[in-house]
């Protein structure tokens, strides 16, 4: 479907990529990752057509259709919602507009009877026409996607300017989906979507024909919606096949080689070096000492990752509050006539760790606000407890610090008991490094705000924090080591985020706004997760109860049994072609492992000749392994769309 060569880009006069060729097949579901910098909006743009590169080619298969949904909002002004995302159907609007001068031209009396029997077989051909490309549903498919990405029906005639910038990114994104694209590229697609609204993308990228390169820093999205991995590491990009967390198991298994590798070319370079010293000044071994010299300039240094993971910090050990921090009783809040929150009792308990969860617009942030005094409830009381220190992160509260101040001065101001190297610590976690730390506040972007706003929390000693979407400028590196120092944070957390990745290993209890009330789930993520489906299960199940059409118990499964009976016809030759392509994929694996070990042996990398061969037989199953892997890939794919096909009969 796309066809890279060669292809290198500068920014700033420093290479981004340099020498990349990929291929981008019909049904690859991408994940696109590399640490912040690297490059991978830039890759989009490239693909887009916004950017061009220094050297090489992108070559597009004739007439693709391609979606973009890029990282910055775009602001839609001029129409109704509904007809907006309606102008992303071009064959929808055409015939549109070509029925309605067709039926003037009909309404006309003055037009003779020839002409009338043009204007009708031209009717007929524009009905046909609507028959072909479902016209008649286009309607209802733009009211589903609507819906899906959480507009309500008395939006739809709203005008598009009345939206915010993260609705505004749900109405680009409802065009993109609708547009039927060969591939979407989509960057950053989860910023501004709720829990709910997450579900519903995941869903139906899941049973998109569309192939997708996305950029994302949701663990848990990207691993349900792709089925490769793009890393961009050292101006370079590298395919594996596998979701994320399949590519962090290969990334492991790579670096731990690589490491391997380096050692013994390090431990070669020290023979080398040693046996040049020993014998430099003597002349009978001089050719000798000529030849290693030359050995020695062919060793190359390996590049590996940065250790970030390695980065550990940690909260200092606040003050214990009392056993109930926060009591919540008969809280209302509205704005206006918009009721917000309704009847809220809670009791949150010391060493609490709260996810705050709910559609876009349910109240998530009010609670917080207040929660953290930001805010005053219409009625009720919020009660603070014995000994309760609160520290609150939002998007403002980073837009509040001394715009004079340099990143040093920022959390001094909250510390001043860490030297100066624990201060970078800190700062370079959050992905600043070097002179980044003079630099002032007002010279940065609000996602860098963000970035420094967390940091200052890391130094408070407060005993209950509130956090409002602290990941939403964070790359996957920063995200785990926010994470981590929540997951051993000793007092109370409150956290409102959609990102459920990130909360699954540091909560243990949900609260849920919907429809102004609150409901609390006694578990972590997973169980609260769980649970939402059981609820959406009931629904659906009520519903189709509810439907006339129902089907005899024994002939369901009757008819259950016929078609468990033709899928298993229809994939077995399939299912006996993928495990021996399984077996050759593990055969291929041993094989390049056992080749790695022989070409790090001594014995082999000082017989020129022995390691020429081991090289050639390497670069060899290299090839024939990458084959095998898009074979697997394809008949993979091939096998889930015919099971697929039966499962929705």
């Amino acid at each position: 479907m796309i066809d890279i060569s060669n292809l290198s880009i500068q920014f700033t006069g420093e290479n981004l990529f340099e020498g990349v060729n990929l291929r981008i097949s019909r049904h690859d579901k991408v994940a696109l990752v590399g640490s912040n910098g690297t490059g991978k909006s830039t890759f989009l743009k490239l693909l887009y057509g916004i950017e061009q590169p220094e050297t090489g080619s992108i070559k597009k298969q004739k007439g693709i259709r391609i979606g973009y949904l890029p990282q910055d909002i775009i602001a839609f002004r001029g129409q109704t919602l509904f007809n907006e995302v309606k102008t992303s159907l071009p064959d929808i609007r055409s015939l549109d507009e070509r029925e309605r001068l067709v039926l003037e031209n009909l309404n006309d009396q003055t037009i003779s009877e020839e002409d009338r029997a043009e204007v009708l077989e031209e009717l007929g051909e524009i009905h046909l026409r609507k028959d072909q490309i479902d016209f008649y549903s286009a309607d209802s498919r733009i009211e589903k996607v609507l819906m899906g990405l959480g507009f309500r029906e008395k939006d739809f005639f709203r005008r598009t300017e009345e939206f915010s910038g993260g609705w505004q990114m749900r109405i680009q994104m409802a065009k993109i989906l609708l547009s039927q694209n060969d591939l979407l590229l989509m960057d950053e697609p989860t910023n501004h979507l709720d829990i709910d609204t997450l579900g519903w993308l995941i869903d139906y990228l899941q049973s998109s024909d569309a192939a997708l390169l996305i950029i994302s820093h949701d663990r848990h999205f990207i691993n349900c919606v792709t089925n490769r991995t793009i890393e961009v590491f050292d101006r370079q990009i590298n395919f594996y096949s596998g979701n994320y967390s399949q590519y962090l198991v290969y990334k492991e298994e790579r670096e731990k080689q690589l490491l391997a590798l380096q050692k013994n070319r390090e431990k070669r370079k020290k023979e080398i070096e040693g046996f040049v010293e020993r014998f430099r000044y003597k002349a009978s071994k001089a050719r000798q000492v000529q030849s290693r010299v030359k050995q020695l300039e062919k060793i190359e240094t390996i590049d590996l990752a940065s250790d970030e993971k390695k980065i550990e910090l940690r909260f200092p050990d606040p003050p214990k509050s009392g056993v109930v921090p926060v009591e919540i009783k008969n809280l209302n809040h509205s704005y206006g006539n918009l009721d917000v929150l309704k009847n809220v009792n809670l009791q949150i308990e010391r060493e609490d760790k709260i996810a705050i969860v709910g559609p876009n617009g349910a109240g998530k942030t009010t609670l917080a606000k207040i929660i953290a005094s930001k805010l005053t409830a219409t009625n009720g009381s919020i009660i603070l407890g014995h000994n309760t220190i609160l520290s609150y992160y939002e998007q403002e509260v980073a837009d509040s610090i001394d715009p004079e101040y340099d990143l040093i001065d920022a959390l001094e101001e909250v510390n001043n008991d860490l030297s100066a190297g624990q201060l970078r610590a800190i700062l370079g976690s959050f992905l600043f490094s070097g002179d980044d730390v003079f630099k002032k506040i007002k010279v940065l972007s609000g996602g860098e705000r963000s970035r420094v706003a967390l940091s200052r929390l890391l130094l408070t000693k407060a005993n209950l924090i509130i956090l409002d979407e602290p990941t939403n400028h964070l790359d996957f590196s920063s995200k785990a080591i926010l994470q981590e120092a929540l997951m051993n944070f000793s007092g109370t957390l409150i956290i409102v985020s959609h990102d459920i990745d990130f909360l699954r290993p540091i909560v243990n209890k949900v609260i849920e706004i919907r429809d102004c009330f609150v409901k609390v789930f006694p578990g972590d993520i997973n169980y609260y997760m769980l649970k939402r489906q059981e609820i959406l299960e009931q629904k659906t199940e009520a519903v189709e109860t509810s439907s006339a059409d129902k089907t005899n118990r024994k002939d369901q499964k009757r008819i259950e049994a016929e078609l468990r009976q033709k899928k298993f016809a229809a994939t077995k030759e399939l299912r006996a072609k993928l495990e021996k392509c399984e077996k050759e994929v593990a055969n291929l694996e041993e094989l390049k492992s056992k080749l790695e070990s022989e070409l790090s042996d001594a014995k082999i990398f000082t017989n020129p000749q022995l390691a020429k061969e081991k090289n050639l037989e390497y670069e060899k199953t290299k090839v024939e392994l990458d084959t095998t892997y898009h074979v697997w890939t394809e008949l993979s794919d091939k096998l889930e769309g015919i099971e697929k096909s039966f499962d929705a009969s």
